[in-house]
This record gives structure tokens, C-alpha cells and sequence, in this order.
């Protein structure tokens, strides 16, 4: 291993990320042959195929999957000791990868991003929706930040003091949780209370990659359920739904008051008491001291904590 030619991690990493030679040639602006000569050295390297060919695309061995978290650390070592002391976001072509819930996306990038394409118009965010995997990916350095939901009420076992020590956090907002209704909805015109929640039917949409909410722990304390009659990934086509049924409908209320205007829908306080959650950036604390990455992490803190204190 002497004489490896690190660059090829680099190779190694795209190839994990496209599943392609030639897509992977395309972003490291070389030619298919150079990615397939690369590609024979790394498996020279390691003693193993990595990748096998498949009608689509290549698919990653055992070895090369086991090799990808160590592989994401040992390039983000590197990126930190050839970065500058000193950060020039005008010159910056940095690729930034965060993970965030979906209902974050219209709480944070309308009010960080304009800037951001100003003062660093080379810079890139590789934006996806927070998963099941998203807090272990953060914990391997393999993702920059992410934005999840987290619980300032002790019945949550996504309690803000449960956070891992490995992870710096900051707290973009506080929220809470709101029902939608049909304005033909049969309970408008019943007396609104826990009973009449309870009474009719609702529509649960999964998000940040957690099933289980503070709401559902609170009313299981005394021993009630809601009838979940839908499970839904998109709050979207959630609305949409919700509009036109008697589903009940529970959501964000700064998500809900931005989105449900656009459909006919009546908003109605949840009727038993929950203290508000939040919106919390996290990242490693392998960043800490990353200019780019600290850069980044305040203009996106600063601008949308300023935009939500005013409003």
C-alpha cells in the first residue's frame, strides 16, 4: 500500500454513490476507460470484484459496502487538512450533503438559500429527506447536517437530552401539532373536545423517518388511540386527501398554515396538552472547526431563527 495512489478513493466513492461507470465518469470529468482502468486498480487494491455488473447498473460487493462508511471519514479527513484556514465562500465549490424532514424544507431554504446563491454561487446542496438511517449517517460523518424534529416534553423519547454526545445540535424553532378537517367535515358542527377527536377516523403521514409521536405516547398514558385509517409518506397528497374525506388530518402548524391554504380545510387545536417540539440542525462534532462547514451551519441558523422570531 505504499505506492496506493489515494486518489482513488475518490474514484471508489463516486462509483458507491452513482452505480455506474459512466455516470461516475461524467462527474469526475474523465473518460470510461480512465474510470475502468481506476476501477481494476481498486480491485487489485482490495482483492476483490467491488462491484458486479447488473442490467442495472453496478451493484456493490459486501467488501466495497463495508468500506464505504471508513472510505467517507478517511476523505473527509483529508478535505479538512487541504482546506484554507481562511473560508471564501465566493470561491468556494464545496458539495454539502443534508438530510432534513420533509416539512423543514419550506421552514429553512427559503429564508438561507438566496443568500447562500450570493455570497457562494459555486457552493452545492445535496438535499434528501430524513430517514430511518439519517441520524447513523450522521454519526459516521457520511452526511454534513441534518435537520429532524426533536421533543422538549419529558413523555418523548425524542427528548432534546437524548441527542448523542457525538452530535453538536441548535435549535432552528419551536412547533406544534395542529388538525386539518374538510370545511364539510361532520364535527365542525359538534362541540370540539378530546371525545370528538377521538370519534372519527384519521390520516397519519410518516415522516423523519418515525412512525411513533409525541401525540400517540400522550394519549396511550390514558390508554387511548387514535383509528389511524391511512398511513401516508407526503403530506401533499395527505392535504389532498383530507379535503376530501373525513379523515382528520395531523400536522406541523407552521408547515400547515404555509401549505393548507392552498385546499379546503378548516385548522383545529389539538385538544389535550403537548409541549412544543422543535426543529434542530445537527451535525459532528468532526466539523466543528471546519470553515466551509461553519460558514454554512450559521448562515443557515441565523437566517431562518431571525425570519421565525419576526414572524
Amino acid at each position: 500500500m505504499k505506492d496506493f495512489d489515494f486518489n482513488l478513493l475518490t474514484v471508489l466513492e463516486v462509483l458507491l454513490e452513482e452505480k455506474s461507470v459512466t455516470s461516475a465518469a461524467a462527474r469526475l470529468h474523465l473518460s470510461q476507460s480512465a474510470v475502468s482502468k481506476q476501477l481494476a486498480r481498486l480491485r487489485e487494491t482490495f482483492d476483490d470484484k467491488l462491484f458486479e455488473r447488473t442490467s442495472h447498473g453496478l451493484r456493490p460487493t459486501p467488501k466495497a459496502l463495508a468500506l464505504a462508511p471508513e472510505l467517507q471519514r478517511v476523505l473527509n479527513q483529508v478535505s479538512q487538512l487541504t482546506q484554507p484556514s481562511v473560508f471564501e465562500p465566493e470561491l468556494s465549490q464545496r458539495k454539502f450533503r443534508i438530510h432534513m424532514v420533509e416539512t423543514a424544507y419550506s421552514l429553512t431554504y427559503p429564508h438561507f438559500m438566496p443568500e447562500l446563491l450570493k455570497l457562494a454561487p459555486k457552493i452545492k446542496l445535496d438535499s434528501q429527506t430524513w430517514h430511518v438511517n439519517s441520524m447513523d449517517m450522521l454519526l459516521r460523518c457520511e452526511i454534513d447536517l441534518g435537520i429532524a424534529c426533536r421533543e422538549w416534553d419529558d413523555r418523548s423519547l425524542l427528548h432534546m437530552k437524548n441527542v448523542p454526545d457525538e452530535l453538536e445540535c441548535v435549535e432552528l424553532l419551536r412547533d406544534h401539532p395542529v388538525c386539518l378537517v374538510s370545511n364539510k367535515h361532520p364535527l365542525l358542527q359538534e362541540h370540539w373536545n378530546l371525545d370528538t377527536f377521538l370519534k372519527y377516523r384519521h390520516l397519519q403521514v410518516t415522516f423523519g423517518g418515525i412512525e411513533h409521536w409525541l401525540l400517540d405516547d400522550v394519549l396511550q398514558l390514558e390508554r387511548l388511540n387514535r383509528d389511524i385509517a391511512v398511513n401516508m409518506t407526503d403530506f401533499t397528497s395527505a392535504m389532498h386527501l383530507c379535503e376530501q374525506s373525513e379523515l382528520m388530518l395531523c400536522c406541523p402548524a407552521k408547515y400547515a398554515s404555509k401549505m393548507s391554504q392552498n385546499y379546503a380545510l378548516t385548522t383545529l387545536p389539538v385538544p389535550t396538552h403537548l409541549i412544543p417540539g422543535a426543529y434542530v440542525l445537527f451535525w459532528h462534532k468532526h466539523f466543528n472547526f471546519d470553515p466551509s462547514h461553519t460558514w454554512l451551519r450559521e448562515l443557515i441558523s441565523s437566517r431562518t431563527i431571525a425570519h421565525h422570531q419576526a414572524n
